[in-house]
């Protein structure tokens, strides 16, 4: 094994672990924000029908929101369909090693974030 070669690796392992760790750090920050506005939100319902400002059924709500989360869940993104091999073959040329260190910094990012 030359020194290119490890010094290529250990830019591809560090670049990728770096990457992964903003990327983790920002969705944790991202997903924070989304729950403190959707609480607000419920809360501020549940505060108006206390009041007897507002009459909400909360089981439609219910029902209304799963169906929102399931839509959305199932959702497919266009371009990456499963008969599309150039997408899964640009990204395996990057190999086991920016893969497996992002996954590690998006998952440490994420817990400390």
């Amino acid at each position: 094994m030359n020194i290119e070669h490890f010094s290529s690796v250990a830019v591809t392992i560090s670049g990728g672990f770096f990457a992964g760790l903003l990327i983790g750090y920002a969705l944790k920050k991202v997903v924070k924000v989304v729950a403190l506005i959707v609480g607000l939100f419920l809360a501020g319902l549940a505060y108006l029908q206390y009041q007897q400002i507002l009459n909400i059924n909360w089981n439609k709500l219910q029902v209304v929101s799963q169906n929102a989360v399931s839509t959305l869940a199932t959702t497919q993104i266009p371009g990456l369909n499963g008969s599309d091999h150039t997408i899964a073959f640009a990204l395996t040329n990057f190999g086991i090693p920016l893969t497996g260190s992002m996954s590690m910094g998006l998952a440490i990012g994420f817990l400390r974030g």
